[in-house]
């Protein structure tokens, strides 16, 4: 089947986290600590998401970040956690978002803002990188109370849409988000921004790029 509907991961997919690295790097002596911030948020949401703990990303992020410096033996203030997280509502998008997005609303697709961010965030977010007129709506699954790669997730961005799952595709540049939407019955496609092998173990999009020109280019191919 056809899908109609392409939603998209925001943070590091649609947005570059590469702007924190200077924060992180000030802090923390180096800049390779964002990524380490951000695998920890990733496993702390998805440690809460299976064992049912409420909670949202914000809150997990100052959670993360203080435990980062505690580890590491960094005195870091309240004011400079505000800093660093500040920072996270104001990224850039990358360079190939607004021609991909334009060219895939162009052709009569569906595009959905779709993240584990709060609503407000994601808003804040997307407005900030001047991508208001590119996308068509926004999808926090802060309403579901789950984060992604739960079935919930995807499951509730369907009943949202008012869309089936096999209507749906979701494009990431992480491959346990793109499995967790090929598990729960939508297509995806991946987009490698960091140049790091995809996971073997995970279910594989027939869609996979480089670039986001790359993945639109086989999505209007693809599903038009």
């Amino acid at each position: 089947m056809k899908q109609t509907t392409i939603l998209f991961d925001i943070n590091e997919t649609v947005l570059n986290l590469s702007v924190l690295r200077p924060k992180f790097k000030s802090f923390f002596g180096d800049e390779c600590f964002t990524d380490t911030w951000f695998s920890m948020l990733l496993h702390a949401s998805t440690v809460s998401m299976i064992t049912d703990v409420k909670t949202d990303f914000a809150s997990l992020s100052k959670i993360m970040l203080e435990a980062l410096a505690a580890r590491n033996g960094v005195l870091i203030s309240s004011a400079e956690i505000a800093d660093i997280l500040g920072g996270f509502s104001s990224l850039p998008a990358h360079s190939d978002i607004k021609t991909a997005l334009s060219r895939l609303r162009a052709e009569g697709f569906r595009v959905v803002a779709f993240s584990n961010s709060s609503r407000n965030l994601i808003t804040n977010q997307i407005h900030n990188a001047g991508l208001d007129e590119y996308f068509d709506e926004v999808i926090s699954v802060e309403e579901a109370g789950t984060f992604k790669p739960s079935p919930m997730a995807y499951q509730f961005a369907s009943t949202k849409l008012g869309q089936p799952k096999d209507k749906l595709r979701l494009v990431a540049t992480h491959d346990w988000d793109t499995h967790g939407a090929m598990s729960a019955g939508l297509e995806a496609a991946y987009i490698n921004r960091s140049g790091a092998p995809y996971n073997p173990l995970f279910k594989k999009p027939g869609i996979y790029g480089s670039t986001m020109n790359e993945i639109v280019d086989q999505i209007i191919a693809t599903d038009t």
